[in-house]
């Protein structure tokens, strides 16, 4: 995962362009995406497919043709869809266009300017600082125009049609945690799927950020009822504890996994209630929609100071996060596929277990006592009306345990699958 965000990092990415494309053609050699195009002007719910956005060169010279800022050494130096520009000004008719962030002089910003037609430059406040009074020259040399916008899909199929869709943006020029971080996890989330038959089928979505969701949920309209869960992931690799943002109804089926899951599994975390403000789980998450789509990050978006600025680089995401990341995300998966409920076969009193050899199994097992009890939670709620994760919330253990539990039992006779599960 570290060496695909050090690969991505370089390219110039934004919400339409080539760099979006590159960025899907490298994903694509891991898991093969189908990529789609839609066409600029195209009608997406209340927006319009925007103009495609592209660049080659970008610098501001001074009067020795020396070049003080040059978009070559970062994609972060050019605000994203700036306008083409090529002319000589002056210092101070060149500063309403600069971007810095005095408060961290050697950083540089990121700016967008994706609605507005404009221009400007993002560069450290210490390179300002040692911009003498003068003439420089100031070229962007990029393209506004018809185009298309791109997104790319992978689909890893699942023993019924329903769907969980895991979503990601990649609109980020080179920012390392907000945006490759959750495509590198996203990526190795459904290679690990891809060798597995899930129960769900699941849906891995490369996007631009809002306009691309936007998209997608406008080309996807009726498809939309398939979708049971959901989960946005976004700076899935700094050292940050986790932290899940819950869906709009807040008692989503991944809602409580996710609740569950950190809290049993020990890991430092924290559970956000839901905002209209965020990535792109505010798109699924509309009142139309009202999905149950979550967001996982570590830390949130403008929650660290490297957020949004050069600092955000290759070496400020770990490959220990990441890893956690995935974990948390396969883990929580694996509840959702595993959440059954059922009905118990001998209901009248407590079962004696001993003759079915249930007993037995357990000997020797340093989890016996938890196993056991874990058996007994779930015939005593196995009435057809409680989820295996209502039982591991009500007995306040792990999921994996109830759950083994069930195995056991169904395999034994003593439980059936309630209708429709």
């Amino acid at each position: 995962m570290h060496d695909l965000v050090r690969r991505l990092y370089p390219l110039c990415r934004s919400i339409t362009g080539d760099g979006v494309r590159r960025t899907l053609d490298i994903v694509s050699e891991q898991i093969p995406l189908r990529v789609h195009e839609v066409p600029t002007g195209t009608p997406v719910l209340d927006w319009t497919v925007p103009r495609e956005w592209n660049i080659r060169d970008a610098y501001i010279a001074d009067g020795a043709g020396n070049r003080v800022v040059d978009f070559a050494e970062s994609s972060l130096h050019v605000v994203s869809y700036s306008v083409p520009v090529s002319a000589t000004m002056t210092l101070q008719q060149l500063r309403p266009h600069l971007h810095t962030l005095p408060e961290h002089p050697s950083w540089i910003p990121y700016r967008t300017s994706y609605y507005a037609p404009d221009w400007g430059f993002c560069l450290a406040q210490n390179t300002l600082d040692a911009m003498p009074e003068g003439d420089y020259d100031v070229h962007i040399d990029s393209t506004l125009a018809e185009g298309l916008l791109t997104y790319g899909e992978y689909v890893v199929p699942g023993q019924v049609a329903d769907e969980v869709i895991v979503s990601c943006h990649v609109c980020h020029p080179s920012l390392a945690n907000d945006n490759l971080a959750g495509i590198a996890v996203a990526t190795a989330l459904a290679t690990g799927l891809s060798y597995q038959s899930p129960y769900y089928t699941y849906r891995f979505l490369f996007i631009p950020g809002t306009i691309g969701s936007i998209t997608w949920l406008a080309r996807n309209f009726e498809h939309v009822a398939r979708i049971r869960h959901g989960l946005v992931l976004a700076c899935a690799g700094d050292r940050g504890a986790l932290t899940y943002k819950q869906s709009r109804r807040g008692d989503a089926e991944i809602d409580r996994v996710l609740r569950h899951l950190l809290h049993s599994s020990g890991r430092p975390h924290e559970i956000v209630e839901f905002s209209p403000y965020g990535y792109d789980e505010r798109q699924f998450c509309s009142p139309g929609f009202d999905l149950g789509v979550g967001s996982l990050t570590r830390t949130p978006h403008a929650g660290y100071p490297e957020y949004h600025t050069s600092a955000d680089n290759p070496d400020f995401v770990s490959a220990e996060a990441m890893a956690d990341t995935l974990a948390t995300c396969s883990e929580a998966f694996s509840i959702l596929d595993r959440n059954r409920t059922y009905v118990n076969l001998s209901p009248y009193g407590e079962p004696q277990l001993g003759r079915r050899g249930l007993y037995d199994s357990l000997g020797g097992r340093s989890d016996a006592k938890q196993a056991q009890l874990a058996m007994l939670w779930v015939l005593n709620l196995s009435d057809g009306e409680h989820s295996l994760l209502d039982i591991a919330e009500r007995a306040a253990m792990p999921f994996d345990a109830v759950a083994a539990a069930a195995d056991a039992l169904h395999e034994a006779g003593l439980l059936k699958g309630a209708e429709g599960t």
